[in-house]
């Protein structure tokens, strides 16, 4: 018995030692466009799946011009905390790590760049500023420390970042302070990256065998044969990050706008309004996760006021002029930044202000000539209408108007069987005066 015992656990053991090891899998994500909080969030909980999944890495394949620097720092400090390895991926060919795309690359326990791919442009976008200090000339004393604090904010950041991964700080800083950018060659020269490579098949060969330092271990990669699982952002994410493009948004602020005019000259249509505080909700979620300009905002509301003002005031079209102008102005200096995919687009703004002048004169002309129009239903209908004296009205008596019988008054005698006309409505009496009276 005991030697079947033996025999069994023998073989149990061969069998185990024979079997080829089950290849390990690396997470893989990708982050196009502008860095905002909701794709600051896809990364921190792709950090977060790759460690419960106990994954071999996390590769980020990244293209962005730039973003914010409060989501970026986020990124950053996940990175750095990551007790999994982070490989940050520069591609395809033709990709950039702008901005903040600098920070996160230099962050990664691995940096690999695309040919033909570039980085650097380090100033990354605060919400409620403007672009990073040093690209243009203050305005003021008070912008100018606002700017200098910024600045060295951010190379204080990048340049802990450079040394905790042993990468050049001297380049780092300059990317920052002169927004200097390189190529995926002269980076992998200069220290800044790793390696290049040409796909992912390659990169994962490449680093094969790699130690990197996370926070309490060493750890060595093993990455040729592993299996590359896939993440994407799910629909609510998409909804989010396509509602932080700045072109969406401002679409979105319009809509509100015409919903509420329309809805504040035709009071009670409802759908109109309704739907408008939906559009501008949407519109400010969009607006926390960008450069907001205060006096775009301002400007903007000031050119709708002038356009409702219009309709009421006699400008000769002053007004209309002013109106459209402001509301041009404010919305090019809506996103307060000078990276050019955080701006609204002119081929948005210039049709939504064209479409805005037309719609507003229109939704509200209508509005006024509907409350200016005679009344037609109710007791007020009444005004104006013909009927007969079935009485002598001296001054009091009876009519029939409309088909019903009602208690008159007149000013003046009215004989019985004369036309009248209603001139006023007072309860269950009606004031009158002779039809032919009134021309």
């Amino acid at each position: 018995m005991k030697l079947l015992v033996h025999i069994s656990l023998m073989t149990g053991a061969l069998m185990l030692l024979s079997a080829p090891a089950q290849a390990g899998v690396v997470h893989k994500i990708r982050v196009d466009g502008v860095i905002n909080p909701v794709s600051s969030k896809f990364m921190i909980e792709a950090v977060d799946r790759a460690e419960e999944d106990d994954a071999e890495a996390l590769m980020i394949e990244l293209d962005t011009p730039g973003g914010l620097l409060e989501a970026t720092r986020d990124i950053v400090q996940r990175f750095l905390a990551a007790d999994v390895p982070v490989i940050v991926y520069v591609s395809p060919s033709g990709a950039r790590a702008g901005s903040a795309g600098v920070f996160i690359a230099l962050a990664a326990h691995i940096a690999v760049m695309a040919p033909g791919s570039n980085i650097g442009a380090a100033h990354p976008v605060t919400i409620g500023g403007g672009g990073m200090p040093g690209q243009g000339e203050p305005d003021s004393t008070s912008k100018s420390v606002m700017s200098d604090k910024m600045t060295n904010d951010a190379v204080a950041l990048i340049r802990s970042i450079a040394e905790q991964r042993g990468r050049n700080m001297e380049w780092a800083e300059r990317a920052v302070r002169e927004s200097i950018a390189v190529t995926a060659t002269d980076a992998l020269k200069k220290g800044v990256i790793d390696l290049i490579a040409a796909d992912v098949d390659t990169l994962l060969k490449a680093i094969d065998g790699r130690t990197v330092n996370l926070p309490n271990r060493e750890l060595t990669l093993h990455t040729d044969e592993v299996r590359v699982k896939d993440f994407r952002m799910d629909w609510r994410q998409n909804i989010l990050n396509r509602l932080s493009d700045p072109n969406i948004a401002y679409i979105f602020m319009m809509l509100g706008i015409y919903g509420l005019i329309f809805e504040l000259s035709n009071p009670g249509a409802i759908y109109p309004g309704v739907i408008g505080v939906i559009c501008l909700l949407l519109a400010f979620f969009a607006f926390q996760t960008l450069p907001l300009n205060l006096v775009g905002v301002l400007l903007i509301i000031f050119g709708i006021i002038l356009l409702l003002l219009e309709v009421k005031v006699t400008s000769y079209g002053i007004l209309t002029i002013g109106g459209a102008a402001s509301l041009l102005l404010g919305s090019l200096m809506l996103i307060d930044t000078k990276v050019p995919i955080l701006r609204v687009s002119l081929e948005v703004i210039i049709p939504a202000v064209i479409a805005t002048v037309l719609f507003a004169l229109f939704a509200v002309g209508m509005g006024i000539r509907a409350q200016s129009r005679k009344v037609t239903t109710g007791l007020e209908g009444l005004v104006g209408e013909i009927g007969e004296a079935l009485t002598d009205l001296d001054p009091k008596g009876e009519i029939l108007v409309c088909g019903e019988r009602w208690k008159a008054r007149s000013d003046s005698r009215i004989e019985r069987g004369q036309e009248v006309r209603v001139t006023r409505v007072n309860r269950i009496t009606l004031t009158v005066e002779a039809a032919d009276n009134s021309g």
